[in-house]
């Protein structure tokens, strides 16, 4: 593959050509739906981070709040972009990351809103070590406790120090008990990550955080892990499938991940493996114990990526990107049996210039594909309901 295909099949096509810090200009958007209909949106355009509120699903927006400018030390890497949640009171957490030094060192910045949205804390770090840390993952529980977990390098700084040389990074995680105003000491999940791999976050049924990452396994194989959080700290790391990617380059391609209401844990995943290559899903009826025979997204010739998926009681949607040369699509697979049998992949949306990652809400008994690209500006589409 050339590298302007590459690029176009990954969704970073052209986001340069548009200056401006709004939306129609973001190169990552990234959606929350509250009870009562209302959408917040979060994007970074311009080293700006902005936020803006929908009453009609993305049709229109109320002028954007600016959270924070950092120019060209914003951290928009392939699989960074805010993260933002909301409680039941309405108040509004964010976080997000910027460089702050020309070797990718980052620093997660957190802010609070307690209106809704309209106003905003001004931001500050998430925590006090002075390592990196990036890509923020959220998710909030039904009683408003937040859990965020990142890629830390505190190790790996530590290890430099001794002259004892340590790749990638490491999952870290902490919990809030009071909607973001202070965190817990912050934890490590797992020593060794991938340092540039999005993270994936659900709840299980009884709203336990279980995550899904990159590892690094044995050898330097980069293949795809998960870890339920318990509340006395982290459960076994568990792989989910032996890829065989030995790799010390960045993929920039992290995992999602999503819980049904029977406890299965869904996990859907980019690999250049020795193993297999491409897009893949598999799932776990056992904590993650053993996962099921990895299933094959798009065809075996074609440029497919960033998977992504959402589960309402025994139904799963699953979309991802697929490249054919000239356009990419968003592909969408449902299943309505916990995963067990699968319908044919259909096309939701395309277009031929630079995309991002498609992304999938509920409201209710509804499913969204949330969708930004620079030609069609941002969709909220409708693609799901469970009657």
């Amino acid at each position: 593959m050339d590298h302007s295909a590459h690029m176009a099949m990954m969704g970073i096509g052209k986001p340069s050509a548009c200056q401006s810090t709004g939306l129609e200009c973001a190169n990552a958007a990234t959606p929350f739906l509250t009870p009562d209909g209302k959408l917040l949106l979060a994007w970074t355009a311009g080293g700006v981070v902005s936020v803006a509120q929908s009453f009609d699903l993305g049709k229109t927006f109320t002028s954007p709040i600016k959270i924070a400018e950092h120019g060209k030390s914003l951290d928009t890497g392939g699989d960074a972009r805010p993260q933002i949640v909301s409680n039941s009171n309405g108040d509004v957490f964010l976080a997000y990351a910027f460089f702050k030094d020309s070797n990718w060192n980052a620093q997660i910045n957190i802010a609070r809103s307690e209106d809704g949205g309209n106003t905003f804390t001004d931001p500050k770090s998430l925590v006090q070590d002075s390592a990196s840390q990036r890509f923020p993952a959220l998710a909030i529980k039904p009683d408003g406790n937040i859990f965020i977990a990142w890629i830390d390098k505190r190790l790996v700084a530590a290890s430099n120090k001794s002259e004892q040389k340590k790749l990638g990074g490491s999952i870290a995680y902490s919990n809030s008990f009071d909607g973001g105003r202070t965190f817990q000491a912050e934890r490590i999940a797992n020593e060794d990550s991938c340092e540039c791999c999005r993270i994936g976050v659900s709840l299980n049924p009884i709203n336990q955080p279980l995550i899904a990452y990159r590892a690094i396994f044995s050898g330097g194989v980069r293949d795809q892990a998960s870890q339920v959080i318990l509340s006395n700290g982290p459960d076994k790391i568990r792989r989910v499938a032996n890829d065989g990617w030995k790799t010390d380059a960045c993929p920039h391609h992290g995992p999602a991940i999503a819980v049904s209401s029977q406890g299965t844990i869904h996990v859907a995943w980019f690999t250049q493996g020795a193993n297999r290559s491409g897009v893949f899903y598999a799932n776990s009826q056992n904590e993650g114990a053993s996962y099921s025979e990895p299933m094959r997204l798009g065809k075996v010739d074609a440029s497919t990526s960033r998977p992504y998926l959402l589960a309402m009681g025994k139904n799963i949607w699953l979309v991802w990107k697929e490249f054919d040369g000239h356009n990419t699509a968003v592909l969408m697979k449902k299943s309505g049996d916990d995963g067990k049998t699968w319908s044919k992949e259909m096309i939701l949306s395309q277009t031929a210039d630079y995309s991002d990652h498609p992304l999938l809400i509920s409201r209710g008994n509804q499913v969204f594909l949330s969708w930004l690209t620079r030609t069609d500006g941002y969709q909220l589409i409708k693609i799901g309901q469970i009657e």
